[in-house]
């Protein structure tokens, strides 16, 4: 059975980079979201229902559980559907995404919600200043920095604007069904993530019942940051698991 990593926004599979070259396992897959770094299905109007829809689909062809993997709106995906297909889950595990109702957007969310600002902030995008805002802000590495905001293409950048539009009261909406997810669940989280507070990794964690929480010394892009420890903790998880 795979491990599957998912990633969040603004990202690619590249997110998980440092973490892949860490573990041990060769069964590890990073997919790529629709729209980010990879091309949009006909029809597909990157809602997060959708994204969910699509990981379901491509997670029921591979015919067997999986240790399904997340971070950021890639945690928010991930825990749904383990939420709601549990089936399809072997282990989760997720990072600095939270879903709850309580949680309040953050001002870069709150700006690609707004249909005037977010469509001024997509056309008039500047990958250098939105390097700088990942370095100084979110203490990425000045190089992933710069990678990560120069794949932020034109297709991206409307995915990013379409899903957080259908995405106003997600915490709400999937946070009942935390509960079903079955199944070990490890919940690993940047104790200084200034846009998704640690607080609410610990919440999520009760939530999921999770085998374990992880707290690591990082802002919001733990797998950037953290890469050696986020694959030991992985690998724990796994072997604890019958892995």
């Amino acid at each position: 059975m795979p491990a599957i990593l998912i990633h969040g926004v603004p990202d690619t599979h590249h997110v998980w980079d440092g973490v892949r070259e860490h573990l041990t396992r060769s069964d590890v897959e990073a997919w790529d979201l629709p729209g980010f770094g990879s091309p949009r299905p006909e029809g597909f109007h990157c809602t997060k229902e959708e994204y969910v829809s699509w990981l379901i689909e491509r997670l029921e062809a591979i015919g067997e559980p999986v240790d399904l993997v997340g971070h950021d709106w890639g945690c928010l995906l991930t825990a749904r559907v383990a939420s709601v297909r549990p089936d399809l889950i072997r282990t989760w595990a997720g990072s600095n995404g939270p879903v709850s109702a309580e949680y309040v957007w953050h001002p870069l969310a709150k700006l690609w919600q707004d249909p005037v600002a977010g469509d001024r902030w997509a056309k008039e995008y500047d990958a250098a200043a939105f390097a700088k805002d990942l370095t100084g802000n979110l203490q990425i590495p000045a190089e992933a920095a710069e990678q990560t905001a120069g794949r932020v293409d034109e297709t991206m950048r409307d995915s990013i604007l379409k899903l957080y539009r259908s995405a106003l009261t997600v915490g709400a909406e999937w946070e009942p069904d935390l509960a079903h997810l079955a199944g070990p669940s490890l919940v690993f989280w940047g104790a200084s993530d200034p846009v998704c507070p640690v607080e609410f990794g610990r919440k999520m964690a009760a939530s999921v019942r999770a085998t374990r929480f992880l707290s690591l010394d990082s802002s919001h892009w733990t797998p950037i940051q953290k890469p050696v420890e986020v694959a030991a903790a992985l690998e724990e998880h796994w072997s604890n698991s019958g892995e």
